[in-house]
């Protein structure tokens, strides 16, 4: 991952160093003008890289990009299956966010068999650590808890007693979790636990070390 941001970092000022002898439209050549209006854009997406925001927000690993709590409030809709490794050695093992793509499309045909959509699977999390949630239909509500460095979520509640990991993606949110916690969400969505689309659950978490499964939100 580190390598991908020094790449990223090179192109850029690859780019910045080029754009400083470009004529700007209305201008009178190659002058400051120029240098000055790629500069700012550039040190923008270097600003993101830098920070973390831009690279490691897309990586497919747990805590890659920093998540505090205030940026899991909010109402999120459920886009698609989530995945993401508990380290970036265990995403470079399995094969990197190729594989880890293709989990996803591998989850998507059992959660589109179980009825999910951004209609009736959606979570929203309060400012005084209240949630609510709807899972395929089937509601839930309680309390939550949020550690920011190993990124866990605990939800607790009447029908609901679980925890999680979150991770910050570009357009929204993951939730994701251990395949057997996963299997029991699913499990109560669907009221009947020998579903066999289920199965495909265990063989991922079988096949991938540290991999955890979930849910896309935006």
């Amino acid at each position: 991952m580190k390598k991908l941001r020094f790449s990223v970092i090179a192109v850029a000022m690859t780019m910045l160093m080029a754009g400083c002898g470009t004529m700007i439209p209305g201008g009178t050549g190659t002058g400051s003008g120029s240098a000055t209006q790629t500069g700012s854009v550039l040190g923008d997406v270097l600003g993101s890289v830098i920070n973390g925001g831009g690279i490691e927000a897309i990586a497919s690993v747990i805590g890659a990009t920093k998540m505090t709590q205030q940026s899991l409030i909010g109402s999120w809709k459920y886009s698609g299956p989530g995945c993401a490794f508990t380290s970036e050695n265990l995403l470079a093992k399995a094969g990197g966010e190729v594989v880890a793509a293709q989990i996803k499309e591998k989850l998507l045909p059992t959660y589109q068999t179980l009825g999910l959509s951004a209609s009736n699977t959606y979570v929203q999390f309060n400012k005084d650590n209240t949630f609510s949630a709807s899972f395929g239909g089937k509601q839930f509500s309680g309390t939550y808890t949020y550690d920011e460095k190993s990124s866990k979520v605990v939800l607790k509640g009447m029908l609901l007693n679980i925890n999680c990991y979150a991770k910050k993606n570009v357009n929204g949110i993951a939730l994701l979790f251990e395949a057997s916690k996963l299997l029991t969400v699913l499990q109560m969505v669907s009221a009947m636990s020998g579903n066999a689309t289920l199965g495909t659950i265990g063989d991922l978490s079988k096949n991938y070390d540290g991999v955890r499964l979930g849910f896309d939100f935006k």
